[in-house]
């Protein structure tokens, strides 16, 4: 891995009672570790040398003082919607990585761009269904749309696959 690199992989932080809040790069790391903000916990990447001083290149550090965190929700993007579904049209059930968002209620006829109105769909059911409502387009969904909840999982996990050492931090919460 070269230097580079390296100062942008990514980084799990953790408040001071390990609960999992953020994901930032070695970079900012390393900085809140020497100014006295955070603590490493994992170091699985070894270190950065400069002509002065080692540092650790932490793989998971936690904070040195309680952060108040709101509790915390997904953001409404379509990556995440079709995340949410599974990849999966709700109308037919088909699943694909070709799909495109629906508004369940058309915004035409008063429906609202959020969670609860929004859905995957492949393009054949998006096209059939328009700008009517499902029943009067004699479709039903598989699910009613609602909003994911933020698990530490839902957030975080994506990075397990490459950051297996945060694997008992985020499953904890």
């Amino acid at each position: 891995m070269d230097h580079h690199t390296r100062l942008s992989a990514p980084v799990l932080v953790l408040n001071r009672n390990y609960q999992p809040i953020h994901v930032c790069n070695v970079k900012r790391a390393v900085v809140m570790l020497f100014v006295g903000k955070a603590e490493v916990v994992e170091n699985g990447r070894g270190f950065i040398r400069t002509p002065s001083t080692i540092f650790p290149c932490p793989s998971v550090i936690r904070l040195a003082y309680m952060v108040r965190c709101p509790r915390p929700q997904v953001r409404l993007a379509k990556r995440e919607i079709f995340r949410r579904d599974n990849y999966t049209c709700q109308y037919c059930g088909r699943e694909s990585r070709n799909l495109t968002v629906d508004h369940v209620l058309p915004r035409h006829l008063g429906g609202e761009h959020g969670w609860d109105n929004l859905v995957s769909a492949c393009p054949v059911c998006n096209i059939k269904k328009g700008g009517r409502t499902p029943r009067e387009a004699g479709m039903f969904l598989l699910r009613k749309p609602r909003e994911p909840y933020a698990s530490a999982d839902y957030l975080f996990g994506r990075y397990l696959s490459d950051n297996g050492e945060w694997r008992k931090f985020i499953l904890r919460w």
